[in-house]
């Protein structure tokens, strides 16, 4: 079988660029190398997303439900837990070759975020001797931290946005190593409107306990202090693992990620990017740029691939 469409990974972007595809009655296939939804349900799937429009406020794992159900209801086909190794010249077609088997297809989409990615770790005594005993880089459902000191480490929108969660049924404290945050600010008004308590200015030193988390270190102002908690969730951001780029035959931008033009291609023929793996002057990384840049990248795949008269 020849696929109209394969494309690699099934987050945001990859899941509306299935959506789009099955709109054109492009054959398509969606390849992630571990779950569907992406950093939505590896990072901070209890996250409160804001800005999505349609919704409110939707939980991310439920945002991911929603767009994988859409893209199943629509027929892509898609694999879990299948990790593409290279994409090779064919005749006339890509031939996308996994750890599994080898697909045939007319045209490409990358849209793997930030790759094989992992939270990004402060490297302080205690921080991997606790983890999964009271260190985390998720935080957990709300049942499950009742009654637990929370201390979240972070200054970004998911920092705040978990830290909001947790507020919501326990005590609840959040490190930042800045005097100001940089999440949004409608965001950082809530913080402020919320019962957490902000230490900034900080710098976490040391996560302390024996067989679980009892508290954690930071310096402030040239002094120590302890905090007690329970539960120390750290969330500064993810270690990207690109690499694959490079065996694929993608030109990169200096920073490692897809150089693309306006439409979304990249160097190779029939092969286009859309995401947080794209760089291009004025990027910004939103769930909602991923999603306009997915929705491009499938129409010129599909001018590609269809060349219809009026392209």
């Amino acid at each position: 079988m020849t696929y109209d469409v394969v494309i690699i990974g099934a987050g945001p972007a990859g899941l509306t660029a299935g959506i789009y595809a099955r709109t054109k009655m492009m054959k398509t296939l969606i390849i992630d190398s571990g779950r569907v939804g992406g950093q939505l349900v590896s990072l901070y799937p209890e996250k409160g997303v804001h800005n999505y429009p349609g919704f409110e406020t939707i939980q991310a794992r439920k945002l991911s439900d929603k767009l994988y159900a859409q893209a199943e209801s629509l027929e892509c086909d898609i694999k879990e837990y299948e990790k593409v190794e290279d994409i090779i010249n064919g005749d006339q077609e890509l031939l996308v070759k996994t750890t599994k088997d080898t697909y045939h297809a007319k045209s490409v989409v990358i849209a793997i975020g930030m790759g094989s990615f992992k939270p990004r770790k402060f490297g302080v005594p205690g921080e991997t001797e606790l983890e999964g005993k009271g260190v985390s880089f998720l935080l957990p459902p709300k049942e499950q931290i009742v009654g637990k000191k929370v201390v979240m480490c972070g200054g970004g929108n998911s920092a705040i946005d978990m830290a909001l969660v947790a507020d919501s049924v326990t005590d609840t404290t959040i490190i930042h190593r800045r005097a100001d945050f940089r999440a949004d600010e409608a965001t950082v008004k809530q913080l402020k409107e919320s019962n957490i308590t902000t230490v900034m200015n900080a710098n976490v030193k040391s996560i302390n306990g024996t067989d679980h988390v009892e508290s954690i270190t930071v310096e402030q102002d040239g002094q120590e202090k302890t905090i007690p908690a329970d539960l120390v969730v750290i969330n500064i951001g993810i270690s990207a693992d690109l690499d694959d780029l490079k065996k694929w035959g993608i030109k990169l931008t200096d920073d490692g990620l897809v150089d693309v033009k306006f439409d979304m291609s990249t160097n190779r023929p029939g092969v286009f990017a859309c995401g947080d793996v794209v760089s291009y002057p004025g990027k910004f990384k939103q769930i909602t740029t991923a999603t306009g840049e997915a929705t491009t990248a499938i129409l010129m795949a599909h001018m590609f691939v269809k060349k219809p008269y009026w392209a």
